[in-house]
């Protein structure tokens, strides 16, 4: 991983925030790291990093309000974020999910295996999987560039995250084909992330609100998976 990959971490526990820097610096990285979700945005808008590892519970400004912020913003609207959070509950990390992380994380948690979900979310927002070569494609009333990194509707630019981005790019360049939750999970997420299926419906059902009048194209195949195709009229549809 090229050492200049620039990762902004905001943790309020001063040992655990300095222990990450360590580890992410001795694998090559440049890192930056503050206390609490104010000087978070400081930082952010001072300098954008090239990922941000964010913890939930920060005094003053919450994580949660800095995703929050960061995704309405277009500047950032695709930052890629990892959460740590002490909450371990499902619930947790599905509102995490929802509130527009890429991945997350539950405390406490090994340091090798937030070395890879680093490397893996460096490496999905800037590189192409095998079944994503195409640059753009175009179905419906939807068209994706993936070199500039734009989505839009009828013409209408969309801003999506980076895991719903993958996501999209993922059904559409199935060309109509069925993507099972698991197959969506490794290219939206990376592969051999472990995360429930139900993590995949929570970002579905996000891209879906975004995507507004096409929601419909992406259907339900239920118990196994999602497709991407033209829809069928409302009164003859069962999905």
């Amino acid at each position: 991983m090229p050492s200049s990959r620039d990762i902004l971490i905001v943790e309020d526990e001063a040992d655990l925030r300095d222990l990450i820097s360590f580890n992410l610096q001795r694998e090559g990285f440049v890192c930056r790291s503050v206390g609490d979700g104010e000087k978070a945005l400081v930082e952010i808008q001072r300098r954008l990093p090239d990922l941000i590892v964010l913890d939930r519970m920060l005094p003053g400004v919450s994580g949660d309000d800095v995703l929050t912020r960061l995704r309405r913003e277009d500047r950032t609207a695709t930052l890629p974020v990892i959460m740590l959070t002490a909450k371990a509950d499902e619930t947790d990390e599905l509102i995490g999910f929802a509130l527009g992380a890429d991945d997350y994380i539950a405390k406490p948690f090994s340091m090798k295996s937030l070395l890879a979900r680093v490397s893996a979310l460096l490496r999905r927002s800037g590189g192409d999987t095998p079944l994503e070569k195409k640059n753009v494609l175009s179905s419906g009333p939807v068209t994706l560039d993936a070199e500039r990194y734009i989505v839009t509707v009828e013409n209408h630019p969309i801003k999506l995250t980076t895991t719903e981005f993958r996501l999209l790019r993922a059904m559409m360049a199935a060309d109509g084909r069925l993507r099972s939750r698991e197959q969506l999970i490794d290219s939206a997420l990376g592969l051999n992330v472990a995360v429930v299926d139900r993590t995949i419906d929570v970002h579905v059902a996000a891209l879906r609100k975004k995507l507004g009048s096409a929601a419909r194209w992406v259907q339900t195949v239920r118990g196994v998976g999602y497709v991407w195709r033209a829809p069928i009229p409302q009164d003859e549809s069962s999905a």
